[in-house]
């Protein structure tokens, strides 16, 4: 890109001479790993040099002088201005000199400079290396040259990214496999369903589309910090602390002008069911295109992917995770209370929770402001989805997993929040016909399971759940919970006594929906006398956050259980009573309750949390995947069941695909009918992209199916000249 510029207009002087700059935007950005976002603007990650080629009548390549600025208020004390030369490169201030309101102490604003060198030079032309240090501020600078009467000056010059290749950035990832995973990487997965049976969806983060990094800059300004004192706020854009705080903010409405709102109670008049959404940047244009009002609605793996997409964007390396069996302590005591009734689970007063499932990001950072050395550096806790408030808003972290493992919950940010929805005690309680409550159950093992990620270079999925937490019931694990328990609570623990009866809730094949499912109770006893029992079975159709929807099923029956033996009992739940109800619910719940028929009247408990198993949504691709090469998908989905589905339609979507996503109009599908959508794209660009479909209909909502597509450089055409007399 080169630019012409006269001095009157640049340096307000009378005598008008002219300065061309190329930013050379091709090179540097290929050099700075940002030319997947454009070739068209220079876009820098700091703590590297870019090239500038500058040229006037009587330019003098000894003297030139440059200065930066961010924000309002631009100064050196802030970190957020900076002037150098050529001749004599300007110092910024002292490390840790310079005030700052970004949680944290390092890097301070203003820390390192920035320096110019000559490369090379003519008389009226220069080469310049423009370093910009490996602590400076994130965000949009402008940029003015000076040499002798010579000037040209620029508002919206540079944009300057967090560099996770530079080792002196407090984000960097040594790692070339996991920078290409956790930075350049546009598809995902996030995985939802139960801890027995893990499901995964494809999604298109799509950080490197055009319009995504000033998407995410206008959100900087925006957060509430920066509107209470943008200089501070622009100040403390060196800190990745700081910034992945104001996102997790930002991704939420509630406290601010954020990118969605959240819906949990099944309602969804005037937006999109979240279950429907597969791209982060259909949802982030939506939020600029509508004066930044709230794009509705979102719920937890939304929150988290739209997290995911803005922390790559910048620069942060961030993966998003699911955590099943996740409790949500409200107190923070690390004890979650459960409570049924004999119909099964039932609503409380109280907002203790214990989700089938949880999903947040990891952000990977530095973290000074917490210890001299790196006991805390590496993965950080970032949760968008707003459930508690941290220091009066609705954000959560960044919580260093280590200081999780480790039990630290006197630890920034959140860590005894995120402490509990991996590992607290869960206790059950029966909550008899007068309001009387029954301890049944105290259980130190099922909160925290199979937490999950997509591994580095493949579509696996890779658990992570030893980075979080020790073996449940080791003696560390329990070690552990103790310390943590201390640090927050003051108090130690009791145990539970063992139950005399085991119960247990098996399938007898894999769920799928639109069918009855078949389920077993295995009874065990570890008395020396028989037991008789009364049994009551139930099933309720539940939301992914803990909250029953809708009781479905129900029986009730007596039974002599024999002293050391088992007994199996089997049962069916029809889908004329749980289908109606599913839509977009997450699961049934399966619950068993035994009461024994003495004075003692001890209670027994088991219960299983089913996903059933959608009917598939087949994706093809058609044609060669090179760059501007014409290609072809088509959606197939047939009706599986006896009767008509109602409000059927596909879509399809997909960064460096398709330009916008394409969507089939409204049909009725009989049983045994199919919907198929056929769309012609030519891929705009390189790298292994993600074409995603999703089918909805008034039955089955939002099944999803994807298909990988590395897309190649395309091969120059072979010219034949025929010469002939």
């Amino acid at each position: 890109m080169s630019v012409n510029l006269s001095s009157r207009n640049a340096a307000g002087r009378d005598q008008a001479v002219m300065m061309k700059v190329d930013f050379q935007c091709v090179k540097n950005n290929t050099d700075h790993h940002t030319n997947e976002i454009t070739l068209e603007r220079l876009i820098i990650r700091r703590g590297k040099a870019f090239s500038l080629t500058v040229s006037a009548e009587k330019l003098n390549p000894e003297d030139i002088q440059i200065t930066v600025e961010t924000g309002p208020g631009a100064c050196e004390q802030k970190g957020t201005r900076s002037s150098f030369s050529s001749s004599c490169p300007a110092p910024g201030p002292a490390p840790g000199s310079a005030p700052g309101s970004a949680p944290g102490s390092a890097p301070a604003p203003g820390s390192g400079s920035w320096s110019v060198s000559v490369s090379s030079s003519s008389s009226s032309s220069a080469g310049l290396s423009v370093t910009c240090p490996s602590s400076a501020c994130v965000g949009l600078y402008s940029l003015t040259l000076r040499s002798g009467s010579c000037a040209a000056s620029f508002e919206r010059a540079v944009t300057v990214l967090f560099n996770p290749w530079c080792a002196d950035d407090s984000v960097f990832l040594p790692s070339e496999a996991e920078r290409q995973e956790y930075v350049m990487n546009e598809q995902g997965i996030v995985y939802k369903g139960v801890d027995e049976y893990i499901t995964s969806m494809s999604w298109d983060f799509g950080q490197f589309e055009d319009d995504i990094v000033d998407i995410c800059l206008k959100m900087l300004d925006l957060n509430p910090k920066c509107v209470k004192d943008a200089q501070e706020d622009h100040s403390a854009r060196c800190n990745p602390i700081y910034i992945s705080r104001v996102i997790s903010t930002m991704i939420n409405s509630d406290d601010d002008k954020g990118v969605l709102m959240g819906q949990w109670d099944g309602s969804y008049i005037g937006g999109v069911v979240p279950t429907k959404w597969s791209s982060s940047v259909e949802i982030l244009r939506r939020w600029i295109k509508y004066d930044c009002h709230p794009v509705k609605f979102g719920q937890c793996w939304v929150f988290a992917a739209v997290m995911c997409t803005v922390l790559r964007c910048l620069g942060i390396p961030c993966r998003v995770v699911t955590n099943y069996q996740s409790a949500h302590d409200t107190d923070q005591n690390l004890l979650v209370d459960e409570y049924f009734s004999d119909y099964g689970v039932r609503p409380k007063r109280d907002l203790d929770s214990v989700w089938n499932y949880h999903v947040w990001v990891e952000g990977w950072m530095r973290r000074p402001d917490l210890s001299k050395d790196s006991l805390y550096d590496g993965w950080q806790v970032l949760d968008p989805t707003p459930q508690e408030k941290s220091s009066g808003i609705y954000c959560c972290g960044p919580a260093p997993v280590k200081a999780v493992l480790q039990g630290h919950t006197d630890v920034q940010y959140d860590v005894p929040f995120v402490f509990g929805e991996v590992n607290a005690d869960k206790v059950t309680w029966l909550v008899m016909a007068n309001g009387s409550k029954k301890k049944i159950l105290s259980d130190t093992k099922s909160v925290g399971q199979n937490i999950s990620t997509k591994a580095v270079g493949s579509n696996s999925r890779l658990d992570i759940t030893d980075q979080y937490k020790h073996a449940e019931g080791s003696v560390k694990e329990r070690a552990v919970f103790d310390e943590a328990t201390k640090r927050v609570t003051g108090l130690k623990p009791s145990e539970a006594p063992r139950p005399t009866v085991q119960m247990n809730i098996s399938l007898d094949s894999p769920p799928l929906n639109g069918t009855d499912i078949k389920l077993k109770l295995v009874l065990k006893s570890q008395n020396t006398k028989a037991q008789d029992l009364s049994l009551k079975m139930s099933a309720q159709v539940m939301r992914y956050t803990g909250t029953p929807a809708a009781d479905v099923w129900s029986n009730s029956s007596d039974i002599q259980l024999q002293p050391n033996t088992e007994q199996t009992l089997p049962f069916t739940v029809p889908f004329a009573a749980y289908g109606p109800k599913m839509l977009d619910n997450n699961c049934i719940k399966v619950s068993a309750i035994a009461t024994e028929k003495t004075e003692t009247k001890e209670t027994y408990l088991a219960e299983k949390d089913i996903v059933p198993h959608s009917p598939a949504l087949d994706l093809t691709v058609i044609g060669t995947p090179l760059q501007d090469s014409e290609m072809s998908a088509e959606v197939v989905f047939e009706n599986p069941l006896p009767a008509p589905l109602k409000n059927c339609s596909v879509t399809l979507t997909g960064s460096g695909l398709l330009k916008n996503t394409e969507k089939s109009s409204a049909v009725e599908l009989g049983p045994g009918q199919r919907i198929r959508l056929k769309v012609q794209f030519r891929p705009y660009r390189l790298g292994p992209k993600k074409l995603v479909a999703n089918f909805d209909s008034s039955t089955f909502r939002n099944i999803k199916a994807s298909v990988d597509v590395n897309v190649r450089p395309a091969t120059p055409a072979l010219v034949l000249l025929n010469f002939s007399k």
